[in-house]
């Protein structure tokens, strides 16, 4: 078959000492009143899966759903409201689901999510196109290819799925096209980085897990502080502590065989605090995970990473290439990179691998001193396909392989 990013703002370093854990929380908890049970909530691409289950069964069955049911990455199903669904004069079939960001909502909360389902003469393809308010694509560095809409790789395996479950007989006999659309996605992506990053007309359709989970910034501390202290108590001394749930996920791969589970703390773009508890805890060894992006604002000397509040400096990566002595050509061709990520791509062109290992070592340098040297680091680096990019302080990053 065919198949055609919650946080507060940036924390700031006190650079002659590490403040104390009760300043820590406190400076925390300005950004935002801690919430109790807050509400989840689902992302873009959890939306667009649910309105096209809606819009086929309209379309192949003649069936009006008022919820539908999807399979999360997680393997869990989830139900959404469809706000409306209707038959169109040309044939085909569009449904929509209000985005429901639960009690985080971002900019894209309550917007319309729409899938609009036709058959096509190619006998058994299922293409997936953006429509109206989802952005496209004009720059490198995203993961996604140049002139394509903005859906991201796991939406697009969510939006195949339902697709290819429902319409599992037609696709014998004809093909499928899917249409995404968000009627207001591009005056709603002027309010996000998308213009920046060369996503251009409208939104992304967004979600690694298919749910957004509900955010405060004095909640999220609270929950890194509560699973540092599972982990002790359970005699944990090494803990894994990842920037996301892919990273985490791809860390299970790597240290699962040799660490319990309660050892794997997901720590969102709180890594200077993370790091700060696990030593104020005595644990003996935090292991960091995570991708380019986040590593690189680590490696600033960003505590707090989130997008909004710290944007990667290219000047910092384009002087990393020059310390590395990258040719002059990589050098400038890094000075204009859209991401981090579009930058790792540069750099792996030129096959070096001393970049790599001296961002881990500069993030290593960085968060030993922020913890007052009274905890062992470890900075891991995955690829976007799981591959371990580096690893510091380790043996020979060339004897690494794939974990997935």
């Amino acid at each position: 078959m065919k198949n055609d990013h919650v946080a507060a703002g940036p924390e700031k370093m006190n650079k002659g000492q590490i403040a104390s854990e009760h300043l820590d929380l406190q400076r925390i908890s300005k950004d935002k009143p801690e919430k109790r049970n807050l509400r989840t909530g689902y992302t873009t691409g959890a939306s667009a899966a649910a309105a096209t289950n809606a819009s086929l069964k309209l379309l192949l069955f003649g069936e009006k759903v008022k919820e539908a049911v999807i399979l999360l990455p997680n393997k869990k199903h989830a139900w959404l409201k469809i706000a409306w669904s209707k038959l169109e004069s040309d044939g085909s079939a569009t449904a929509a689901v209000i985005k429901d960001g639960g009690d985080d909502p971002d900019v894209t909360n309550g917007a319309e999510i729409c899938s609009t389902v036709s058959l096509t003469r190619d006998v058994g393809v299922l293409t997936i196109e953006g429509g109206i308010g989802v952005g496209r694509v004009t720059k490198p560095g995203l993961g996604l290819e140049i002139g394509r809409p903005a859906i991201n790789r796991v939406p697009k395996k969510m939006i195949e799925q339902v697709s290819s479950e429902i319409a599992f007989e037609v696709l014998r006999n004809s093909g499928v096209k899917i249409t995404i659309s968000v009627p207001d996605g591009e005056q709603i992506a002027k309010k996000t980085d998308n213009p920046r990053l060369g996503i251009i007309g409208g939104i992304s359709i967004l979600g690694t897990t298919g749910i957004v989970f509900p955010y405060s910034t004095a909640s999220f501390a609270a929950s890194i502080k509560q699973s540092i202290d599972v982990a002790v108590a359970m005699g944990t001394s090494t803990v894994i502590l990842s920037t996301g749930s892919t990273s985490e996920d791809y860390a299970k791969l790597l240290f699962g065989s040799s660490l319990p589970e309660h050892s794997f703390i997901q720590i969102g773009d709180f890594v200077g605090y993370a790091v700060r508890q696990s030593a104020t805890k005595k644990i003996s060894k935090a292991i960091i995970t995570g991708f380019i992006g986040k590593l690189t604002k680590m490696a600033m000397g960003v505590s707090q990473t989130h997008v909004k509040g710290s944007h990667v400096d290219l000047k910092f990566m384009a002087a990393l290439a020059t310390d590395c002595k990258l040719p002059a050509d990589a050098i400038a061709e890094i000075g204009k990179a859209n991401t981090a990520r579009h930058v790792g791509e540069i750099v792996r062109r030129y096959s070096r691998q001393d970049f790599f290992d001296n961002l881990c070592r500069k993030v290593f340098e960085f968060l030993r001193k922020y913890s007052n040297y009274v905890i062992e680091i470890e900075v891991v680096m995955f690829e976007f396909d799981g591959t371990v990019c580096s690893r510091y302080p380790y043996e020979s990053s060339d004897t690494l392989s794939a974990v997935v």
